[in-house]
């Protein structure tokens, strides 16, 4: 039986790893300042990405009885998430046929992982 709760505390930290990570990767195209200081846009958000992450997996094993795949899996399927509407957001990239499948294929991971007995 999957543990609801530490599932959506998982899946949250996770998105937060992800929001944090992808303006720690592609904030330089879109701040002069980040772009002029990677190690130290790297130093700052490095512990709370990392912190994240660890907390997520934690969480989201915790929901699995101690499965560590899913956590890797939905970590994943977070990440394509995020990517697609910070990408939208701040660059303007639209969601291509390509994207929208890879979008499905993440979402069907999710619902594998979380129904799949």
């Amino acid at each position: 039986m999957i543990n609801l709760k530490s599932l959506s505390i998982g899946l949250v930290l996770f998105l937060i790893g992800q929001i944090l990570a992808w303006y720690q990767t592609n904030g330089q195209f879109i701040s002069s300042w980040i772009k002029e200081n990677p190690l130290l846009v790297a130093l700052i958000g490095g512990i709370p990405v990392g912190y994240s992450y660890i907390l997520g997996t934690t969480y989201i094993v915790s929901a699995f009885n101690g499965e560590l795949w899913p956590s890797r899996l939905l970590g994943f399927a977070m990440g394509v998430v995020a990517f697609t509407f910070l990408a939208y957001a701040h660059l303007g990239e639209t969601v291509t046929t390509k994207t929208l499948v890879t979008l499905l294929l993440a979402f069907a991971i999710v619902l594998i992982q979380v129904f799949w007995k």
